[in-house]
């Protein structure tokens, strides 16, 4: 089903009857649902603030996406997010806010929320033995923000530095902003998202995103039901 090049997340994405799911899609421009561009809202230079986190689609990272490691296949890595979905209850998702995270904006819990924690570390841990090692360029590139001694364990060990105990929930909105560009694209997303984003909701499954190969967009390939 995806080639060499191709890369796997697992993500959370609200499902497409959510009214958060059709925020985000509209806010970003596409549904990676149905692989298809949506109408943007009529906000000025919101096409180019978006376009970065357009290509990744509306999402949460659990699993950060990987190439699959030799031997190991599609099919063979939806299997074991079901064997593993199969253990893990639904639960809520705190409300939701607008939030200025490290220049970008992006929504975020306002409340801990320790089941979606267990989440991401389930799928990181569970899942991993699917993920082929990364490149020195790769690594290179991720070393290249400032990593802490934790942050760099982490990368030696998942391919990833922003996993387990490094590991943040955000919904990415925008490019990274600056200040001047803040005051003005902070409020306007707050107003966008104020209804959708403040209503608690159940998380009920983990989303496979599939990209075909470098600079290709994102598609939500597979909704696995949690079970547990």
């Amino acid at each position: 089903m995806i080639g060499p090049d191709a890369r796997v997340g697992i993500y959370y994405c609200p499902g497409a009857d959510d009214p958060l799911f059709v925020a985000g899609s509209t806010w970003l421009g596409r549904d990676s649902d149905r692989g298809a561009a949506v109408a943007q809202p009529d906000i000025e230079g919101i096409d180019e603030v978006t376009a970065e986190a357009r290509g990744y689609g509306f999402h949460a990272t659990l699993k950060p996406p990987m190439r699959l490691a030799a031997g190991c296949t599609w099919y063979g890595l939806l299997t074991a997010t079901n064997e593993m979905a199969d253990r893990i209850a639904p639960f809520e998702l705190p409300a939701l806010a607008v939030t200025d995270l490290h220049g970008f904006l992006a929504l975020r819990e306002t409340e801990p929320c320790p089941p979606l924690r267990a989440l991401a570390d389930a799928c990181v841990a569970r899942l991993d033995g699917y993920r082929a090692s990364p490149s020195e360029a790769e690594l290179t590139r991720r070393r290249r923000a400032g990593l802490t001694e934790v942050q760099e364990a982490m990368l030696a060990r998942f391919g990833y530095p922003y996993v387990l105990e490094t590991w943040f929930f955000h919904m990415t909105l925008t490019r990274r902003l600056s200040p001047d560009e803040h005051r003005s694209w902070r409020p306007a997303a707050e107003r966008f998202f104020a209804a959708s984003a403040t209503a608690r909701r159940q998380v009920t499954d983990v989303c496979l995103f599939t990209q075909a190969g470098p600079g290709e967009p994102f598609v939500n390939a597979a909704r696995v039901p949690l079970r547990g």
